[in-house]
């Protein structure tokens, strides 16, 4: 029995998803602890820290300086691990630091690559922040029929 049992809800019926570095924990939560989750949802985020080699967060040394905690901070060298289904959703001119759309385009491809489910939405003329109405309705309409079909319970 894994160590992570739930007696309330049962994996099935257990989602996670974030938005920017929500993203990023969601995607290393799905490859740390993939028996714990029925799918996930990460927007706009950066899942590769070599692609941010000056550094990121409260890491100031650039990439030569610490190689191996890039390495250790990047899920997609770990995306062979994730087990459950990913969404990934990315504005086209996010131009925040860090979390150009590359990111999501690399993570995308290599889950296909290895055979994994996965879907990525690229969405026109966003950035970082989904503004247009027809954008915020575009996401929640893809989240619900990510969760409806991969986060489905026992019932």
């Amino acid at each position: 029995m894994s160590p992570f049992h739930f007696s309330l809800f049962s994996r099935d019926e257990i989602a996670i998803g974030g938005h920017s570095y929500g993203a990023f924990m969601t995607v290393t939560l799905l490859a740390q602890a993939p028996e714990l989750f029925s799918c996930g949802i990460a927007r706009s985020g950066a899942y590769n820290r070599t692609l941010t080699p000056f550094g990121f967060q409260a890491e100031e040394r650039t990439l030569w300086e610490a190689a191996e905690v890039y390495q250790k901070m990047s899920p997609y060298l770990a995306a062979d691990k994730i087990k459950a289904p990913l969404l990934l959703i990315h504005g086209e001119a996010d131009n925040n630091p860090g979390t150009f759309p590359v990111q999501s385009e690399r993570l995308f491809q290599a889950l296909k690559g290895m055979g994994k489910r996965s879907r990525y939405v690229l969405l026109p003329a966003e950035g970082h922040g989904y503004r247009a109405r027809e954008s915020i309705l575009h996401v929640l309409a893809e989240m619900t029929e990510w969760l409806d079909t991969h986060c489905v319970g026992q019932n």
